[in-house]
């Protein structure tokens, strides 16, 4: 699913509007009429509704509604802002319509604004601004979306929560924005929605088909998409009947350090459960009967080191390398990391505490060999810049600029994951719950995409099947064991049922 920019947002409704063809005007009344129909499947008719309605077409939009809903039975009153006297042309002849059917359900506000009483009864659609605002909420609008915060009602915002813009919040007044229980979003989600630090703007977000052009959204290439099943499905390797163990790769994991002999386990195991043939465990000496004792199936090497990792291992005789779980931050892991990665020519995976050692050494990062696979969490992706990102946006855009510029793969975890790619696309997760934000579900991951890494799959195929089965495992995980009980084992264990379910 393509997230288009504001601007191409207009543009897909132009494009609708001249090819369909159909006039902006019908085109807002079907919008709304899908608009009343999700109201109207959640909020019966004795739900009394008051609607916000504001100056351009997201007020249309709202005054649209209004009717409808007045049609169904419902006890709806609509209070418009038009303080400047200058309605949208699709505004006004909503307001023309509405007033010549239900002209007690308009209030037109053009100076003075006596607020409407709101109780926990009460039903708010919030129609002020949708996606077409490109600076912060001010003066008399500002003090509206306050007046609603505060209220006990339940809002349902239409496309957006007025004051929250489609894509770049960073320097937004937070306190600007609707907080709404529901945001009925009209055609596609917008980018904006896939930022952890606006979900508190959103509430539940749904997403409503009103005809918009199949052949714009077709043809014209977005920068960021949200990664479905059948992206995924289209990327998987099928098994010849006549494999072996030596024909489905092997895959090196230098994980572990005394304490954390877990990491290693978690991602060999997960790795192990993911298709590859064999894999092999770089190790130190510590977690040796460990290793062996919990995961029979892999190959143990053990490092010199006692306690730690401080020996480079010629990674070139695997088909990939997963490098970072448990591995600790000594000095000599430092060193011995630097060393391990200049000297592999295969496909790797960063995580944990190998991004960490490398934002202790910023200097490093130019040194890396291309289409190197970064998976840092929020926390890691921020050591890993000169500046404190100011929110998620800015993390994502400099994450973006990190792949761009390095040429690596850079797969910025969250509840909604986003691989940013070198070519300055954007690819975000659609499985996964917050039930995984538990320990080991990111050295799970580093399994994963090791083994597709090593199993044939090419760089973005690798990291984008492997953030969406082991969120698609979570997933199933959490509806045996629930979210509050999940463990990274749990997804491991669940991870059969995600690949049967893509058909392997």
């Amino acid at each position: 699913m393509k997230l288009f920019s504001a601007t191409q947002i207009r543009e897909l409704d132009k494009y609708t509007i001249e090819h369909e063809p159909i006039t902006s005007i019908n085109l807002m009344e079907r919008a709304a009429e899908e608009l009343t129909e999700a109201i109207s499947l959640l909020w019966d008719e004795d739900t009394p509704v008051v609607v916000f309605a504001g100056p351009g077409n997201n007020g249309g939009d709202a005054l649209a509604v209004t009717r409808l809903l007045r049609q169904r039975g419902y006890n709806v009153t609509a209070y418009l802002f038009n303080v400047n006297g200058k309605l949208s042309a699709d505004c006004h002849e909503n307001l023309t319509r509405l007033k010549k059917k239900y002209a007690s359900a308009i209030v037109e506000v053009t100076k003075e604004f006596d607020p409407p009483k709101l109780s926990s009864d009460t039903l708010v659609v919030d129609g002020l601004f949708g996606s077409g605002i490109n600076k912060p909420l001010t003066g008399g609008f500002a003090a509206v979306v306050k007046y609603i915060n505060q209220s006990a009602a339940t809002v349902v915002s239409i496309d957006l929560p007025s004051g929250l813009m489609a894509e770049n919040n960073t320097f937004n007044v937070k306190s600007n924005i609707v907080t709404a229980d529901f945001t009925f979003t009209l055609g596609t989600k917008k980018l904006c929605m896939m930022m952890a630090d606006n979900q508190q703007y959103l509430g539940e977000v749904r997403v409503l088909n009103i005809g918009l052009s199949e052949e714009y959204i077709a043809n014209t290439p977005a920068q960021c998409n949200v990664i479905e099943e059948d992206d995924v499905v289209r990327c998987l390797k099928t098994r010849d009947v006549f494999a072996h163990k030596g024909s489905m790769g092997h895959a090196l994991l230098v994980a572990g350090a005394r304490g954390m002999a877990g990491a290693a386990i978690l991602a060999t195991k997960a790795c192990l459960r993911s298709g590859v043939g064999k894999v092999t465990v770089h190790t130190p000496l510590c977690n040796s009967d460990i290793m062996q004792i919990s995961v029979p199936e892999a190959v143990v090497q053990t490092d010199r080191g006692e306690e730690s990792f401080t020996q480079a291992t010629d990674a070139n005789l695997y088909n990939a390398m997963g490098i970072g779980p448990g591995l600790g931050n000594a000095e000599t892991t430092s060193i011995a990391l630097m060393t391990q990665i200049r000297s592999t020519r295969v496909p790797m995976v960063i995580d944990a505490d190998a991004i960490n050692i490398l934002a202790s050494h910023r200097a490093w990062l130019q040194q890396l060999p291309d289409g190197i696979i970064f998976t840092p969490h929020p926390r890691e992706m921020d050591r890993l810049l000169d500046t404190p990102p100011a929110d998620d946006y800015d993390r994502l855009m400099k994450a973006s600029d990190m792949a761009q510029r390095l040429h690596v793969y850079v797969l910025l975890k969250g509840h909604h994951s986003a691989l940013c790619l070198p070519n300055g696309n954007i690819l975000f997760n659609s499985t996964g719950n917050a039930g995984m934000a538990t320990a080991g579900s990111g050295d799970v991951l580093t399994g994963i995409i090791t083994a597709l890494l090593a199993r044939g799959y090419n760089q973005q195929d690798a990291a984008m099947v492997g953030m969406y089965l082991h969120g698609l495992a979570g997933d199933i995980a959490a509806q045996a064991v629930g979210m509050e009980s999940l463990m990274a084992s749990d997804i491991i264990a669940h991870l059969p049922q995600a690949f049967r379910e893509l058909g392997l």
